[in-house]
């Protein structure tokens, strides 16, 4: 008898808005699982993203992996499309990007970068080196802005790309490759490629 080897999943999933981020909801509220009822393993979220916010989230039943990528020290870069409301000022950009209090302690610089202007509403890019709870939408309430929408478009090296809302796929060899790298741990497991 061989013990079988445990098959890891690493799966992206764009995460629609109203689902939650968790395995199960105790107010029967729609989960991020219900979005994967075809995956056999039993896969986790790697971090969050809250009801209101869409985007890239990751899935393993790789726990150092998760860990890794969730890791403050790791540094693991995320980036945000994110919708504001009225208009944006200077001020308000530099307050963003040096850092902003949020529980009695400061978030650490971000790259902030004006996409659009149109009257009424502008897109920013916001790149957090953190995952603070509710942490986008904290900073840009706490400088006067409204947030109307808000997505993930990338986690380090990985794209969000064109993958559709409530779809999901398998990361590739070389994605994974890539996060390794970013999370300093290159030298771990090779990927394992998808069971047939």
């Amino acid at each position: 008898y061989i013990p079988r080897k445990k098959q890891y999943r690493y799966l992206m999933l764009y995460k629609p808005r109203g689902y939650v981020t968790t395995t199960a909801d105790e107010l029967d509220r729609r989960c991020v699982m219900d979005l994967l009822e075809d995956v056999e393993e039993r896969v986790y979220p790697v971090g969050r993203l809250d009801k209101d916010s869409e985007g890239l989230l990751l899935l393993t039943n790789d726990g150092a992996f998760a860990n890794g990528i969730m890791h403050p020290s790791r540094h693991i870069s995320k980036t945000y499309r994110v919708t504001v409301r009225p208009d944006v000022t200077e001020e308000q950009l530099i307050a963003l990007s040096k850092g902003i209090e949020l529980d009695g302690k400061m978030t650490q610089p971000a790259t902030v970068v004006v996409k659009t202007k149109e009257p009424g509403r502008v897109v920013l890019l916001m790149t957090i080196h953190e995952g603070r709870n509710r942490q986008i939408r904290r900073m840009c309430e706490s400088v006067g802005l409204e947030v109307a929408r808000l997505r993930r478009i990338s986690i380090g090296p990985l794209k969000l790309g064109m993958l559709k809302p409530g779809t999901y796929r398998d990361l590739t060899a070389e994605e994974l490759r890539a996060l390794r790298n970013a999370m300093g741990t290159a030298e771990a497991a090779p990927a394992k490629g998808r069971r047939r």
